[in-house]
Protein backbone atom coordinates (compact mmCIF):
# COMPACT_ATOMS: atom_id res chain seq x y z
CA UNK A 1 0.00 0.00 0.00
CA UNK A 2 1.75 3.46 -1.35
CA UNK A 3 1.56 6.17 1.43
CA UNK A 4 -1.58 8.54 0.05
CA UNK A 5 -1.50 12.24 1.36
CA UNK A 6 -5.44 11.69 1.87
CA UNK A 7 -4.92 9.14 4.02
CA UNK A 8 -3.72 11.96 6.43
CA UNK A 9 -5.26 15.20 5.02
CA UNK A 10 -3.77 18.21 6.46
CA UNK A 11 -1.42 16.46 8.35
CA UNK A 12 0.76 15.28 5.29
CA UNK A 13 3.07 18.08 6.06
CA UNK A 14 3.93 17.76 9.25
CA UNK A 15 3.77 14.13 9.18
CA UNK A 16 6.51 14.27 5.99
CA UNK A 17 8.78 16.37 7.87
CA UNK A 18 8.96 13.84 11.21
CA UNK A 19 9.62 11.10 8.54
CA UNK A 20 12.62 13.15 7.54
CA UNK A 21 13.12 13.73 11.36
CA UNK A 22 13.68 10.12 11.70
CA UNK A 23 15.84 9.79 9.17
CA UNK A 24 18.37 12.07 11.00
CA UNK A 25 17.49 10.10 14.04
CA UNK A 26 18.39 6.79 12.93
CA UNK A 27 21.72 7.81 11.13
CA UNK A 28 23.26 9.12 14.63
CA UNK A 29 23.15 5.19 15.28
CA UNK A 30 24.38 3.90 12.16
CA UNK A 31 27.91 6.49 12.69
CA UNK A 32 28.57 3.59 14.63
CA UNK A 33 27.39 0.53 13.63
CA UNK A 34 30.65 -0.69 11.13
CA UNK A 35 33.51 1.85 12.57
CA UNK A 36 33.06 1.21 16.14
CA UNK A 37 33.92 -2.38 17.23
CA UNK A 38 36.53 -2.33 15.08
CA UNK A 39 37.96 0.38 16.80
CA UNK A 40 37.68 -1.21 20.09
CA UNK A 41 40.45 -3.06 19.23
CA UNK A 42 42.59 -1.08 16.94
CA UNK A 43 42.60 2.52 18.82
CA UNK A 44 42.40 0.66 22.42
CA UNK A 45 43.56 -2.79 22.39
CA UNK A 46 40.75 -4.44 23.73
CA UNK A 47 40.74 -8.12 22.95
CA UNK A 48 37.60 -9.31 25.13
CA UNK A 49 34.21 -9.00 23.26
CA UNK A 50 32.35 -8.47 26.48
CA UNK A 51 33.98 -5.50 27.19
CA UNK A 52 34.18 -4.29 23.14
CA UNK A 53 30.85 -4.34 23.04
CA UNK A 54 29.82 -2.71 26.25
CA UNK A 55 29.27 0.43 24.70
CA UNK A 56 26.06 -0.93 22.83
CA UNK A 57 25.04 -2.33 27.02
CA UNK A 58 25.19 1.32 28.00
CA UNK A 59 23.42 2.76 24.87
CA UNK A 60 20.76 0.27 25.41
CA UNK A 61 20.15 0.31 28.96
CA UNK A 62 20.32 4.04 29.08
CA UNK A 63 17.82 4.41 25.91
CA UNK A 64 15.29 2.14 28.05
CA UNK A 65 15.50 3.90 31.36
CA UNK A 66 15.22 7.03 29.39
CA UNK A 67 12.32 5.60 26.88
CA UNK A 68 10.29 4.56 30.23
CA UNK A 69 10.08 8.23 31.43
CA UNK A 70 9.92 9.78 27.86
CA UNK A 71 6.27 9.20 27.30
CA UNK A 72 5.11 10.10 30.44
CA UNK A 73 7.43 13.11 30.10
CA UNK A 74 5.93 14.26 26.75
CA UNK A 75 2.07 14.00 28.06
CA UNK A 76 3.48 16.83 31.33
CA UNK A 77 5.47 18.74 28.81
CA UNK A 78 4.49 18.37 25.26
CA UNK A 79 6.00 15.89 22.07
CA UNK A 80 7.94 19.03 20.39
CA UNK A 81 10.10 20.48 23.66
CA UNK A 82 11.00 16.39 25.09
CA UNK A 83 12.37 15.93 20.80
CA UNK A 84 14.86 19.14 20.97
CA UNK A 85 15.74 18.11 24.25
CA UNK A 86 17.05 14.91 22.83
CA UNK A 87 18.68 16.59 19.83
CA UNK A 88 20.92 19.14 22.12
CA UNK A 89 21.60 16.04 24.10
CA UNK A 90 22.88 14.08 21.58
CA UNK A 91 25.02 17.02 20.05
CA UNK A 92 27.91 16.47 21.39
CA UNK A 93 28.28 12.60 20.55
CA UNK A 94 30.36 12.95 17.33
CA UNK A 95 33.29 15.12 18.91
CA UNK A 96 33.68 12.55 22.07
CA UNK A 97 33.94 9.51 19.55
CA UNK A 98 36.23 11.14 17.33
CA UNK A 99 38.76 12.61 20.36
CA UNK A 100 38.17 9.92 23.01
CA UNK A 101 41.30 8.83 24.61
CA UNK A 102 40.18 5.82 26.24
CA UNK A 103 37.56 3.54 26.25
CA UNK A 104 35.42 5.37 28.77
CA UNK A 105 34.83 8.14 26.59
CA UNK A 106 33.18 6.27 24.18
CA UNK A 107 30.95 4.89 27.41
CA UNK A 108 30.04 8.15 28.30
CA UNK A 109 29.53 9.08 24.95
CA UNK A 110 26.74 6.37 24.38
CA UNK A 111 24.89 7.05 27.56
CA UNK A 112 24.50 10.76 25.93
CA UNK A 113 23.55 9.10 22.45
CA UNK A 114 20.90 6.49 24.27
CA UNK A 115 18.93 9.62 26.01
CA UNK A 116 19.06 11.33 22.43
CA UNK A 117 17.91 8.35 21.10
CA UNK A 118 15.24 7.24 23.16
CA UNK A 119 13.70 11.06 23.13
CA UNK A 120 13.97 11.58 19.94
CA UNK A 121 13.17 8.42 18.45
CA UNK A 122 10.05 7.97 21.16
CA UNK A 123 8.52 11.43 19.72
CA UNK A 124 8.66 10.87 16.15
CA UNK A 125 6.75 7.92 16.26
CA UNK A 126 4.05 9.27 19.09
CA UNK A 127 3.83 12.51 17.48
CA UNK A 128 2.79 10.59 13.74
CA UNK A 129 0.52 8.27 15.96
CA UNK A 130 -0.91 11.92 17.10
CA UNK A 131 -1.43 13.46 13.31
CA UNK A 132 -2.85 10.07 11.62
CA UNK A 133 -6.08 8.05 12.08
CA UNK A 134 -6.32 4.60 13.47
CA UNK A 135 -6.84 3.22 9.95
CA UNK A 136 -2.77 4.62 9.13
CA UNK A 137 -1.24 4.08 12.32
CA UNK A 138 0.68 1.02 10.43
CA UNK A 139 1.63 3.15 7.54
CA UNK A 140 3.13 5.88 9.66
CA UNK A 141 4.81 4.31 12.11
CA UNK A 142 5.98 2.04 8.75
CA UNK A 143 7.47 4.93 7.20
CA UNK A 144 8.69 5.93 10.94
CA UNK A 145 10.98 3.12 11.04
CA UNK A 146 11.72 2.94 7.16
CA UNK A 147 13.52 7.22 7.30
CA UNK A 148 15.25 5.94 10.85
CA UNK A 149 16.74 2.58 9.54
CA UNK A 150 17.40 3.90 6.41
CA UNK A 151 19.21 6.65 7.70
CA UNK A 152 21.13 4.12 9.95
CA UNK A 153 21.72 1.96 7.18
CA UNK A 154 23.16 4.91 4.68
CA UNK A 155 25.30 6.54 8.51
CA UNK A 156 26.44 2.91 8.56
CA UNK A 157 27.59 2.23 5.11
CA UNK A 158 29.48 5.50 4.30
CA UNK A 159 31.14 5.84 7.68
CA UNK A 160 32.73 2.15 6.22
CA UNK A 161 33.50 3.45 3.29
CA UNK A 162 35.13 6.77 4.65
CA UNK A 163 36.86 4.16 7.23
CA UNK A 164 38.14 2.15 4.49
CA UNK A 165 39.61 5.26 2.65
CA UNK A 166 40.74 7.59 5.60
CA UNK A 167 41.16 5.47 8.95
CA UNK A 168 38.87 4.65 11.47
CA UNK A 169 38.74 8.17 13.22
CA UNK A 170 38.25 10.98 12.94
CA UNK A 171 36.85 11.33 9.22
CA UNK A 172 34.24 8.93 9.59
CA UNK A 173 32.41 11.31 12.54
CA UNK A 174 32.16 13.86 10.50
CA UNK A 175 29.00 12.32 9.49
CA UNK A 176 27.47 13.04 12.72
CA UNK A 177 28.13 16.46 12.90
CA UNK A 178 25.87 17.12 10.14
CA UNK A 179 23.27 14.98 11.40
CA UNK A 180 23.20 16.61 14.64
CA UNK A 181 23.03 20.20 12.52
CA UNK A 182 20.16 18.81 10.47
CA UNK A 183 18.05 17.10 13.05
CA UNK A 184 18.23 20.22 14.98
CA UNK A 185 16.81 22.28 12.55
CA UNK A 186 14.24 19.90 11.44
CA UNK A 187 13.06 19.24 15.28
CA UNK A 188 12.31 23.39 15.61
CA UNK A 189 10.65 23.08 12.72
CA UNK A 190 8.19 20.34 13.60
CA UNK A 191 4.78 21.06 15.36
CA UNK A 192 3.62 20.48 18.30
CA UNK A 193 1.07 17.77 18.39
CA UNK A 194 -1.75 15.83 20.83
CA UNK A 195 -3.52 12.74 21.19
CA UNK A 196 -6.57 12.22 18.80
CA UNK A 197 -9.69 11.71 21.18
CA UNK A 198 -11.52 9.76 19.21
CA UNK A 199 -9.65 6.98 17.69
CA UNK A 200 -11.98 4.39 18.35
CA UNK A 201 -10.03 3.47 21.59
CA UNK A 202 -10.63 3.97 25.51
CA UNK A 203 -8.53 5.73 27.97
CA UNK A 204 -9.16 3.45 30.47
CA UNK A 205 -8.22 -0.40 30.99
CA UNK A 206 -10.91 -2.62 30.49
CA UNK A 207 -12.60 -3.38 33.75
CA UNK A 208 -11.37 -0.55 35.36
CA UNK A 209 -13.05 3.04 36.27
CA UNK A 210 -9.94 5.23 36.06
CA UNK A 211 -7.02 5.76 33.42
CA UNK A 212 -4.35 3.96 34.58
CA UNK A 213 -1.26 5.16 36.36
CA UNK A 214 2.25 5.23 34.89
CA UNK A 215 2.77 2.25 37.60
CA UNK A 216 -0.35 0.27 36.95
CA UNK A 217 0.96 0.87 32.71
CA UNK A 218 4.56 -0.32 33.89
CA UNK A 219 2.53 -3.87 35.41
CA UNK A 220 0.83 -4.06 32.56
CA UNK A 221 3.19 -3.94 29.91
CA UNK A 222 5.75 -5.83 31.46
CA UNK A 223 3.44 -9.21 33.24
CA UNK A 224 0.07 -8.02 33.59
CA UNK A 225 -1.67 -7.82 30.02
CA UNK A 226 -1.18 -10.72 27.69
CA UNK A 227 -1.00 -9.09 24.76
CA UNK A 228 1.09 -5.88 25.99
CA UNK A 229 3.40 -8.38 27.95
CA UNK A 230 4.12 -10.77 25.18
CA UNK A 231 4.61 -7.35 23.04
CA UNK A 232 7.49 -6.62 25.73
CA UNK A 233 8.75 -10.42 25.44
CA UNK A 234 8.92 -9.87 21.53
CA UNK A 235 10.55 -6.30 21.80
CA UNK A 236 13.52 -7.56 24.16
CA UNK A 237 14.00 -10.31 22.00
CA UNK A 238 13.82 -8.44 18.84
CA UNK A 239 16.33 -5.89 20.00
CA UNK A 240 18.49 -8.55 21.68
CA UNK A 241 19.07 -9.81 18.79
CA UNK A 242 20.02 -6.47 17.36
CA UNK A 243 22.46 -5.78 20.52
CA UNK A 244 24.53 -8.97 19.37
CA UNK A 245 24.31 -8.51 15.68
CA UNK A 246 25.87 -4.72 16.06
CA UNK A 247 28.70 -5.81 18.41
CA UNK A 248 29.74 -8.62 17.26
CA UNK A 249 28.56 -9.20 13.15
CA UNK A 250 31.77 -6.90 12.08
CA UNK A 251 33.93 -8.84 14.45
CA UNK A 252 32.72 -11.95 12.96
CA UNK A 253 33.23 -11.44 9.47
CA UNK A 254 36.50 -9.39 9.71
CA UNK A 255 37.95 -12.88 11.73
CA UNK A 256 36.37 -14.98 9.00
CA UNK A 257 38.34 -12.93 6.37
CA UNK A 258 36.13 -10.43 4.84
CA UNK A 259 37.44 -7.21 3.76
CA UNK A 260 36.34 -4.01 5.54
CA UNK A 261 34.54 -3.01 2.36
CA UNK A 262 32.40 -5.75 2.52
CA UNK A 263 31.76 -6.01 6.31
CA UNK A 264 30.19 -2.77 5.79
CA UNK A 265 27.97 -3.86 3.08
CA UNK A 266 26.57 -6.68 4.71
CA UNK A 267 26.20 -4.62 8.44
CA UNK A 268 24.65 -2.08 6.30
CA UNK A 269 22.20 -4.21 3.65
CA UNK A 270 20.37 -5.70 7.40
CA UNK A 271 19.22 -2.33 8.34
CA UNK A 272 18.59 -1.30 4.81
CA UNK A 273 16.12 -4.13 4.17
CA UNK A 274 14.92 -3.82 7.71
CA UNK A 275 13.83 -0.29 6.42
CA UNK A 276 12.58 -0.60 3.04
CA UNK A 277 10.31 -3.71 3.99
CA UNK A 278 8.93 -1.30 6.80
CA UNK A 279 7.25 0.34 3.27
CA UNK A 280 5.05 -2.47 2.55
CA UNK A 281 4.90 -4.24 5.42
CA UNK A 282 3.35 -1.22 8.38
CA UNK A 283 0.08 -0.55 5.91
CA UNK A 284 -0.21 -4.60 5.64
CA UNK A 285 -0.66 -4.93 8.79
CA UNK A 286 -3.28 -2.73 8.66
CA UNK A 287 -5.29 -5.22 6.65
CA UNK A 288 -3.50 -8.62 7.95
CA UNK A 289 -3.82 -7.81 11.29
CA UNK A 290 -0.59 -7.40 13.71
CA UNK A 291 0.13 -10.57 15.15
CA UNK A 292 0.64 -13.08 12.67
CA UNK A 293 2.96 -10.94 11.15
CA UNK A 294 5.17 -10.27 14.30
CA UNK A 295 5.01 -14.39 14.97
CA UNK A 296 6.53 -15.04 11.40
CA UNK A 297 8.63 -11.85 11.92
CA UNK A 298 10.58 -13.30 14.99
CA UNK A 299 11.05 -16.68 13.26
CA UNK A 300 12.60 -15.09 10.46
CA UNK A 301 14.89 -13.04 12.24
CA UNK A 302 15.94 -16.23 13.95
CA UNK A 303 16.55 -18.25 10.68
CA UNK A 304 18.53 -15.11 9.36
CA UNK A 305 20.76 -14.88 12.43
CA UNK A 306 21.38 -18.58 12.21
CA UNK A 307 22.51 -18.43 8.99
CA UNK A 308 25.09 -15.83 10.01
CA UNK A 309 26.40 -18.90 12.20
CA UNK A 310 26.41 -20.77 9.77
CA UNK A 311 27.31 -19.08 6.29
CA UNK A 312 30.83 -18.99 5.52
CA UNK A 313 30.40 -17.03 1.58
CA UNK A 314 29.90 -13.59 1.07
CA UNK A 315 26.82 -14.38 -0.82
CA UNK A 316 25.60 -15.78 2.18
CA UNK A 317 25.78 -13.15 4.56
CA UNK A 318 24.36 -11.07 1.94
CA UNK A 319 21.13 -13.28 2.19
CA UNK A 320 21.42 -13.83 5.93
CA UNK A 321 21.43 -9.93 6.26
CA UNK A 322 17.96 -9.79 3.85
CA UNK A 323 16.27 -12.77 5.87
CA UNK A 324 16.62 -11.32 9.50
CA UNK A 325 16.01 -7.50 7.81
CA UNK A 326 12.05 -8.79 6.40
CA UNK A 327 11.88 -10.33 9.49
CA UNK A 328 12.49 -7.66 11.79
CA UNK A 329 10.61 -5.24 9.28
CA UNK A 330 7.64 -7.54 9.51
CA UNK A 331 7.84 -7.34 13.96
CA UNK A 332 9.31 -3.78 14.32
CA UNK A 333 6.70 -1.16 13.32
CA UNK A 334 3.95 -4.16 13.97
CA UNK A 335 4.62 -4.32 17.74
CA UNK A 336 4.71 -0.79 18.51
CA UNK A 337 1.42 0.04 16.52
CA UNK A 338 -0.23 -2.96 18.04
CA UNK A 339 1.00 -1.24 21.76
CA UNK A 340 -0.28 1.70 20.42
CA UNK A 341 -4.11 0.12 19.85
CA UNK A 342 -4.26 -1.47 23.24
CA UNK A 343 -3.36 1.85 25.30
CA UNK A 344 -6.00 4.25 24.83
CA UNK A 345 -5.18 7.90 23.43
CA UNK A 346 -4.44 9.11 27.02
CA UNK A 347 -2.13 6.87 27.86
CA UNK A 348 -0.67 5.64 24.57
CA UNK A 349 2.84 7.81 25.18
CA UNK A 350 3.40 5.93 28.87
CA UNK A 351 2.30 2.53 27.42
CA UNK A 352 4.93 2.80 24.36
CA UNK A 353 7.59 4.03 26.66
CA UNK A 354 7.41 1.23 28.93
CA UNK A 355 7.09 -1.29 25.78
CA UNK A 356 10.34 0.51 24.63
CA UNK A 357 11.71 0.19 28.09
CA UNK A 358 11.55 -3.57 27.35
CA UNK A 359 12.30 -3.22 23.70
CA UNK A 360 15.82 -1.34 23.99
CA UNK A 361 16.70 -3.06 27.17
CA UNK A 362 17.24 -6.27 24.71
CA UNK A 363 20.20 -3.90 23.81
CA UNK A 364 22.13 -4.35 26.93
CA UNK A 365 20.84 -8.06 27.43
CA UNK A 366 22.03 -8.90 24.15
CA UNK A 367 25.77 -6.94 23.59
CA UNK A 368 26.26 -8.35 27.01
CA UNK A 369 24.94 -12.26 26.98
CA UNK A 370 26.26 -12.51 23.38
CA UNK A 371 29.86 -11.22 24.08
CA UNK A 372 29.78 -13.34 27.30
CA UNK A 373 29.23 -16.58 25.65
CA UNK A 374 31.66 -15.54 22.24
CA UNK A 375 34.44 -15.01 24.88
CA UNK A 376 33.54 -18.30 26.43
CA UNK A 377 32.57 -20.35 23.72
CA UNK A 378 33.54 -18.57 20.58
CA UNK A 379 31.59 -15.83 18.21
CA UNK A 380 29.76 -18.50 16.36
CA UNK A 381 28.09 -20.19 19.38
CA UNK A 382 27.46 -16.73 20.85
CA UNK A 383 25.07 -15.78 17.31
CA UNK A 384 23.52 -19.08 17.14
CA UNK A 385 22.48 -18.56 20.70
CA UNK A 386 20.81 -15.47 19.66
CA UNK A 387 19.08 -17.29 17.39
CA UNK A 388 17.14 -19.49 19.55
CA UNK A 389 16.20 -16.37 21.96
CA UNK A 390 14.17 -15.27 18.87
CA UNK A 391 12.66 -18.35 18.22
CA UNK A 392 11.07 -18.66 21.43
CA UNK A 393 9.96 -15.02 21.39
CA UNK A 394 7.80 -15.54 18.76
CA UNK A 395 6.53 -19.01 20.80
CA UNK A 396 5.66 -16.36 23.57
CA UNK A 397 4.06 -13.81 20.85
CA UNK A 398 1.99 -16.72 19.69
CA UNK A 399 0.83 -18.68 22.59
CA UNK A 400 -0.04 -15.10 24.78
CA UNK A 401 -0.65 -12.47 22.68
Amino acid sequence: MPFRSHTLGKHTGAVLLLVLTSGFVGGMVGIERTVLPLIAGADFGIASKEAAIAFIATFGATKAVVNFFAGRLSERWGRRPVLLLGWLVGAPVPLILMLAESWSWILAANVLLGVNQALTWSMTIVMKLDLAPPKSHGLVVGWNEFAGYAGMAAAAALTGSIASAHGLRPEPFYVGLGLVAGGLVLSWLAVETRPRPADGTSNRVEGETEPPSHLRIAYLSSVGHPTLSAASVAGLATNLKDGALWGLLSILLSARGLPIARVGVVVALYPAVWAVSQLGLGPLSDRLGRKRLIVAGLLLQALGVGGFAVSTSYAAYLAAAVITGIGTGMAYPTLQVLVAEVAGPAWRASALGVYRFWRDLGYAVGALGAGAIADAAGLTPAIGAVAVVVAVAAIVMWVRA
